[in-house]
């Protein structure tokens, strides 16, 4: 099983401490990003030189970082 630990880091002096592919300067959330405006895993890593595994590690996180954290939302009125 895929370890997002293995493809994803985030360091103080790169882009801000934000997570990134780990040896990149691309950040989780630009793919993230890309893949919610419907781009594919494959054009994503194509375009931005990473492999389809770091795409899918991005998901990963993603999933992880949603198990952790609660963001309220408006309820909805009828």
């Amino acid at each position: 099983m895929m370890q997002w630990q293995d493809h994803i880091s985030v360091e103080p002096g790169v882009c801000h401490g934000r997570a990134c592919i780990n040896g990149t300067r691309v950040m989780v959330s630009v793919i993230l990003d890309n893949l919610a405006a419907g781009e594919s895993p494959e054009h994503i890593a194509e375009a931005y030189h990473v492999t389809p595994q770091d795409v899918h590690a991005a998901l990963l996180y993603a999933a992880a970082l949603s198990k952790d954290r609660v963001v309220s939302l408006k309820a909805k009125t009828a």
